[in-house]
């Protein structure tokens, strides 16, 4: 049961225990609600024999009963949805740390952020006021249907089949239900990826005078949100309504078929008053008991989004004690979403003390082979060994540790400059920092800002230019002096002199270390100790600078139109 309770509604072990906890006692509290018609039943038909203070002290009595289960049904209801709401909340991070960087690439950040959030809350609403309280009253409602048809088949038969009847006419509205929560679901969360692109975007917005369309497509998306909302609501309200019609049905049935059998002297008023009471009570549990199931089926697109999110298949492997860090590329082939192949069936080797560049026409899949080495995507076919060891089998968060990334798109942390250096290696000493930034040609531009090193840089580091930005993420990958270090398009913003100046820190770096560039500028990587050219996906040659100039017809024309370029610009 516990494991059903997870997967029915993307618990975690402690949530679905509490909820089943919660739901024995609610069990219970029905049952002690049943006690005061019990006792008036009891006092009405023995009125002339039992005295007050007996059916006072029966009152208190009942009183305690009721209070046990209500009270633990309650705390522990409310006590262990909130804890849920933090364990899930817990659970979905612990997720998406062990998830594959790839993942992130595939899903809006907007829909993460409303996973975390409102789904949660979503689910959390439902598990306060509704799931606990349809698998108590659900085995309450069988066992008390049980004893009144064993009192009075046909008493207990005009109570139990109208409300049999209208759960199984709402049962049948439950995919259209589900159906339309799910639609209103989606809606939901285009809506939010449009509303954080409009603020995303609002310098290129403004700049382009799009002011107007972006507006009229925001109140559009609004506006069509409230028609799918009304919608939704009516799929939901409608089968309720009439499943809340239909039971009361039971009441009626009753008081019909008990006012026959009284005439016909089967009963006693006495015994008919106990069944209406009975139905009164059973009637009102059953409205509840609908309210909760809506509200449960509302939150199925919630579910189904967290247990996508569980069952995402995550990346494993071992750590291995590294012999060394050469890199080989035996094979391999690789395909976004299997729409043809980025790489195909390449083959290179990136040595240690080396560094290695790849280059290549726009497209070719440059940056796709530094993501396949950090396994940021995991290749199809073939094999990247590290130190012959195949990365699918080493240990992610150990393989991170070995490997500092430098990608074009940088990302930065709204801190100091000195922390967000910092986070290439936790326990570094400002000093360390400091030797860093200097040499990643950082200090200088640094120490022009209002704080120096402990100016708060804004989110993602909007205070700095781009080429800034970049050179801190590169003093960041030097401070971590991991074994491999990737930087990809490191000099796209920057200008000749401070690529010459990151050039002479790169040298410093490579001792020991595997490097491997990728580059459009062309100038940039004439000395190093091997070029890998690539073409749509494939190798199209490898060797030095003057090999490939002499022996490769692509390598040369690439060089001359550079030429031709930098000669334009500078």
């Amino acid at each position: 049961m516990i494991n059903k309770l997870k997967r029915w509604f993307a618990l975690t072990d402690t949530g679905a225990k509490g909820t089943l906890i919660s739901s024995i006692f609610i069990f219970f509290k029905y049952l002690s609600y049943m006690l005061p018609t019990m006792l008036l039943i009891y006092y009405i038909d023995n009125i002339d024999k039992a005295s007050y203070v007996e059916y006072l002290l029966w009152i208190i009595v009942i009183m305690f009963i009721m209070y046990i289960p209500t009270n633990i049904s309650y705390n522990t209801t409310y006590n262990e949805t909130y804890k849920e709401a933090k364990n899930i909340r817990i659970n979905i991070a612990d997720t998406l740390k062990s998830l594959p960087l790839s993942y992130f690439s595939k899903h809006n950040l907007s829909d993460l952020s409303q996973t975390i959030m409102q789904d949660v809350a979503d689910i959390e609403h439902a598990l306060c006021h509704s799931i606990p309280e349809i698998f108590g009253f659900i085995p309450f409602f069988i066992l008390v249907g049980i004893m009144l048809l064993a009192g009075n088949l046909k008493l207990g038969l005009a109570i139990v089949l109208p409300i049999l009847l209208s759960g199984f006419l709402y049962l049948l509205s439950k995919k259209n239900q589900i159906k339309e929560t799910t639609k209103y679901f989606g809606r939901l969360r285009e809506n939010s990826e449009i509303f954080q692109e409009t603020v995303e975007l609002q310098q290129e917005i403004r700049s382009y005078n799009l002011d107007k369309d972006t507006l009229a497509n925001v109140y559009k998306a609004i506006d069509d949100t409230e028609q799918l909302h009304i919608k939704t609501e009516i799929a939901q309200a409608l089968p309720l309504n009439l499943a809340s019609s239909i039971i009361r049905f039971s009441l009626g049935a009753t008081i019909l078929v008990g006012g026959i059998l009284y005439y016909n002297k089967e009963i006693s008023l006495l015994y008919l008053f106990g069944y209406i009471l009975a139905a009164t009570r059973i009637i009102d549990g059953v409205n509840s008991l609908y309210a909760s199931i809506a509200e449960v089926l509302y939150i199925d697109s919630r579910v189904k989004r967290l247990n996508e999110l569980y069952d995402t298949e995550i990346q494993h492997g071992d750590e291995h004690d590294l012999s060394d860090f050469n890199i080989h590329f035996k094979n391999v082939s690789f395909s976004y979403n299997n729409d043809g192949k980025v790489i195909d069936k390449v083959s290179f080797n990136a040595n240690q003390n080396e560094v290695t560049a790849i280059i290549g026409p726009s497209g070719c899949g440059k940056t796709t082979a530094l993501r396949l080495i950090s396994r940021l995507y995991d290749y199809d076919e073939g094999e990247i060994l590290i130190g012959n060891n195949d990365i699918k089998k080493l240990d992610v968060e150990y393989l991170f540790k070995n490997i500092s990334v430098v990608f074009q798109d940088v990302t930065l942390f709204n801190t100091s400059v000195m922390e967000n250096i910092r986070i290439g290696r936790k326990d570094a000493s400002d000093e360390e920092v400091i030797q860093a930034a200097k040499n990643a040609n950082c200090d200088k531009f640094i120490n022009r800002l209002p704080n120096g090193y402990n100016t708060l840089i804004g989110e993602n580091g909007t205070k700095l230019s781009g080429g800034e930005r970049q050179r801190l993420s590169i003093a960041r990958a030097m401070l971590k002096d991991a074994s491999i270090i990737l930087l990809d398009e490191i000099s796209a913003s920057l200008d000749v002199e401070n690529e010459m100046d990151i050039q002479e820190s790169l040298n410093k770096l490579i001792k020991n270390k595997t490097v491997i560039v990728v580059s459009h500028r062309l100038k940039s990587v004439e000395k190093a100790d091997k070029i890998v050219l690539l073409d749509n996906g494939k190798v199209e040659a490898i060797g030095k600078h003057d090999e490939l100039l002499k022996n490769c017809a692509l390598y040369k024309a690439m060089i001359n139109r550079s030429k031709m370029i930098d000669e334009y610009l500078y």
